[in-house]
Order: structure tokens, then C-alpha cells, then sequence
């Protein structure tokens, strides 16, 4: 039987990019990913902007490879996030899933971009996801067109994934194996 499917957003769970700036927190290691992308300042000339400041805890990698999911980034980073953050995690290459056109545009019915598209590559099989960016809309959504299971973890971005929050996403795993059997 197919494990189920952990969609892991970076910024926010894996990185608390709300974390008071001047203060790493404990069990981070600091990662700086160059930008592409150049732009012009006020002045006309062409620059590079800084290189991205992300934090990520090493110990996060072991963890969520523990939990008995199909680990999936399900981020704007999407396979970049093999590139810069699984490595510094422990984590082998993922799958991703690819946002393509609908990548960050905003829904009139004010759905999260991510939720159909999370859905959809879901294919009715039970997931978890971890966010920081997700409403009650989107957990109506996801009940009214996913047939499986789907846990929507909301992860406050000041602090990123703690125990608690994996010990959630195990107990979710854990009553799917428990459902199998018994149903």
C-alpha cells in the first residue's frame, strides 16, 4: 500500500523566515542562496540583490523521513529545494510538485494557489500539509473535492516545525495505518 503524501512548504515550516532577524534560532544552521534574478536600483543601474537568508535545522531531514509519508516540496522554491535545502537537511532528491502557471496567483474565491494544484497531484490519495499560508477555505476545498484524507498542518513561520507539529503529522500517518487495517 502507497504510503501517504507529505507536502512540505519551505518558507515557513522548514525556514521561520518571521523569526526575529537578528536572532538564528537554536538548532539552525544559516544558508545564503544567490538570486538570479538582477534589477535596477532608483538610479537606473543593474545590481544583484543579496543573497537569500534561509534557516534550516539539520535535525528536520531525520525527523520527517521518520514519519511514514512520501515526503513531496510543495513550494515556490519547487525543485530548487533539492538543490539548496535538501542537502543541508539529509533529504535524497523529492519529487515537487510543478505550480506552473498558477504559481502565486491569487483565487477570487480566496483559496490558497497551492490547494488545487495540491489536490489534483494528490490524486485522492490521504496527504498531510505542512504551511504556513492556509485558511478554513482551504480546508473546505480540500474536503469538498479530495476523496481521501488531507490534513492541512498550519505552521507559524516565527518558529518554523517543532515537536509538536511532527507529532501531529505522525499521529495523522498512524490513524490512515489504523483505518487500513480495521476497515
Amino acid at each position: 500500500m502507497n504510503r501517504p503524501l507529505l507536502f512540505l512548504d519551505v518558507d515557513g515550516p522548514l525556514n521561520p523566515y518571521a523569526a526575529k532577524p537578528e536572532r538564528r534560532p537554536d538548532g539552525y544552521t544559516t544558508l545564503r542562496v544567490p538570486r538570479n534574478d538582477a534589477h535596477e536600483d532608483d538610479r537606473g543601474l543593474s545590481s544583484r540583490r543579496r543573497p537569500l537568508r534561509v534557516w534550516l535545522n539539520p535535525e528536520h531531514g531525520r525527523t520527517l523521513l521518520r514519519l511514514g509519508f512520501e515526503l513531496c516540496w510543495a513550494t515556490t522554491w519547487m525543485d530548487d529545494a533539492n538543490r539548496w535545502i535538501a542537502p543541508v537537511l539529509g533529504l535524497p532528491e523529492l519529487p515537487f510538485v510543478d505550480f506552473g502557471d498558477v504559481l502565486l496567483r491569487e483565487r477570487p474565491d480566496g483559496v490558497h494557489w497551492k490547494t488545487g494544484p495540491l489536490v489534483d497531484y494528490a490524486g485522492g490519495r490521504p496527504f498531510a500539509w505542512v504551511d504556513d499560508e492556509q485558511s478554513e477555505l482551504d480546508q473546505t476545498y480540500v474536503t469538498a473535492h479530495h476523496e481521501g484524507p488531507g490534513l492541512l498542518h498550519h505552521v507559524n513561520p516565527r518558529i518554523g516545525l517543532r515537536e509538536n507539529d511532527f507529532r501531529a503529522l505522525a499521529d495523522f500517518a498512524r490513524s490512515l495505518n489504523t483505518s487500513r487495517t480495521t476497515g
